[in-house]
């Protein structure tokens, strides 16, 4: 089935009836042009001889007439039969074998046409069947000609030849042979040319189809070989030109790719790309980010790729129908993105809509701290100076009647002129942290005895509130190289914050583990939680987040951003995860390659 679909057959087929269409017609022709020919030189010899047997039969009249005959049955050939009538009871036929029948006198009077010889004294030609002596018609097909006779006593005579058509039939049929034998060798010696033709046709297109595929495969190196320089040819020099196009075009539009996703990546902003119907096409790093932030707020699975903020849909359906940049702003889990929507344009129509991401949290941040950096300084310095400038006013007034009430103002003042030197120190290690001036005593540490040792420091306040407090470390390794002090600090920090945060008989949990890319720690209470507006400012210097959790809390509102900065300088980072009523999870991750 294949065969005839292909070129070869279709080509084959067509020549095949093309030959075979000419050749009947061509037969049909020459079988008609032979037929009317022989029956023409029949005729024009059977005439010629008729008319010379008249003369002969004239020009021997009376006793000289069986002469004549004579003369006349030699001129007669083997095939033809002659009948010579002077009237309806002197006739004579030519000799003929014993199977030979003559046709009856009658035939020849009462013909119409033959009767013309004798009437019109012309000469006259017909083809028809000649009946037998008992006036049976046979099918057999016969060429008469008759000639007019002069010079008989009685009148007018006739000299009538005829000959059976099967003579010319059967060269009709030889000639057919030779026609049909002809026709064949001619259609057998149109198939191995027409095979021919098509093989050195389809040889070039079989190449260039197999080159096709290969470059349909991305191979745009292949190339079709020139092996003439006809049409064939051009159309290979067109292949490969085309191939060679195809293959600059692709490299321009993977350096045009790359170059795009290397912009995406390296930008600060996020970029997310819609279809027309809402769907994600691309986002970059930045961008992935606040999805997961979304995600992890909404409860969903990271995974969750089709999900879009309800407030990004909005500005994306507003951009699609006014055509125009549409500005808003989210807030999740703390941080502050404004999105940018504008319409992205397939010539005339709109195809989709981009959206540019960006995240305003450390702005938001500047200006918070920039307004509440003066009064957080004046809030945390109004009260120890304060309770000193009263303790020392009742000193100095005398106030004070007993030592032991001196010494118990005295008292106050050294603490809170230790509370004062405790802000500045920490205000000077966190200086000196930010400016980058921080040094690190990096050493291997054995973890789980270093973490039981800064966990027993807090069993006597846990147990005073009743809380649960449990470790839970998974790795397989025993050492890791940082700053131990440093790292005490950080989780001291984080784990006494938990326990200050957390109603009795709650439960803190610090968990860790190691990985091949470093260390991780986890210090998770069952909290209240920490409102999300907070959650950017946590570890800025001074922030409180609710002012009435710490009310008589000895705290500076420092610990997180000494916390933060000292894991800067390890190279990690550290961040946390809260949700009201659900509790808060400090975590925090230090790489192997520190130093």
């Amino acid at each position: 089935m294949m065969f005839w679909r292909s070129v070869v057959g279709k080509l084959w087929i067509t020549i095949l009836l093309l030959v075979s269409f000419v050749l009947f017609i061509l037969t049909v022709m020459l079988m008609e042009f032979f037929e009317n020919y022989h029956i023409n030189e029949t005729r024009k010899g059977m005439t010629n001889t008729a008319e010379k047997i008249a003369r002969v039969l004239e020009d021997h009249p009376g006793q000289e007439e069986q002469l004549g005959l004579e003369i006349a049955w030699e001129m007669v050939d083997d095939d033809s039969r002659v009948t010579v009538i002077k009237d309806e009871n002197t006739y004579f036929y030519s000799p003929g074998g014993e199977d030979t029948t003559h046709v009856p006198i009658s035939f020849f009077m009462n013909n119409r046409d033959l009767s013309a010889v004798f009437k019109k004294d012309k000469t006259v030609d017909i083809i028809t069947p000649l009946p037998g002596i008992s006036n049976e018609v046979d099918d057999t097909q016969y060429l008469m000609i008759g000639v007019p006779l002069q010079q008989f006593e009685q009148g007018n005579g006739a000299v009538f030849i005829y000959q059976s058509l099967e003579v010319m039939e059967e060269t009709i049929r030889l000639t057919t042979k030779f026609i049909l034998l002809a026709a064949g060798v001619a259609i057998v010696l149109t198939t191995i040319f027409a095979f021919f033709l098509s093989t050195r046709i389809t040889s070039p297109l079989r190449k260039m189809r197999e080159a096709a595929f290969e470059v349909a495969r991305g191979k745009f190196d292949t190339k079709v070989p020139i092996l003439t320089h006809d049409e064939i040819g051009e159309l290979a020099t067109a292949f490969n030109q085309m191939g060679r196009q195809l293959k600059f075009n692709m490299n321009a539009l993977s350096q045009e790719k790359e170059q795009l996703t290397s912009i995406l990546s390296s930008m600060a902003d996020g970029v997310i790309t819609f279809n027309r119907d809402g769907t994600i096409l691309i986002t970059n790093p930045p961008a992935e980010v606040f999805l997961r932030y979304w995600y992890y707020e909404q409860g969903l699975a990271s995974e969750n790729t089709d999900a879009v903020p309800s407030e990004v849909m909005e500005l994306f359906q507003l951009a699609v129908n006014t055509e125009k940049e549409q500005v808003g702003e989210i807030t999740a889990q703390g941080r502050t993105w404004v999105i940018i929507v504008s319409p992205l344009y397939n010539k005339r129509f709109i195809r989709g809509a981009v959206a540019v991401v960006r995240d305003m949290t450390e702005e938001r941040k500047l200006d918070k701290m920039r307004e509440d950096f003066i009064a957080n300084v004046s809030h945390e310095l109004r009260t120890p100076i304060s309770m000193m400038q009263g303790y020392s006013e009742a000193i100095v007034d005398d106030i004070a009647q007993t030592d032991e009430e001196k010494k118990e103002m005295a008292k106050v003042i050294y603490d809170e002129s230790l509370r004062m030197g405790r802000l500045v120190n920490e205000l000077l290690d966190l200086a000196r942290m930010e400016a980058g001036h921080i040094l690190l005593n990096v050493e291997s540490v054995e973890i789980n005895p270093y973490v039981n040792r800064i966990i027993r420091k807090f069993h006597g306040l846990a147990k005073e509130k009743g809380i649960e407090l449990s470790v839970q470390f998974d790795s397989e390794e025993r050492d890791f190289r940082f700053d131990p002090d440093r790292i005490e600090q950080v989780l001291t920090n984080l784990i006494d914050n938990a326990i200050r945060h957390v109603p009795d008989s709650a439960s803190v949990v610090i968990s860790g583990r190691t990985n091949e890319k470093g260390l991780y720690f986890e210090v998770s209470d069952q909290g209240p939680g920490i409102p999300e507006e907070d959650l950017p400012f946590l570890f800025e210097r001074f922030y409180k987040g609710d002012k009435s959790r710490t009310r008589g809390v000895s705290g500076t509102g420092l610990g997180l951003a000494i916390a933060k900065n000292i894991i800067d300088a390890h190279r990690g980072n550290i961040s946390v995860k809260s949700k009201l009523g659900q509790g808060t999870t400090f975590s925090f991750f230090i790489p192997r390659n520190i130093e």
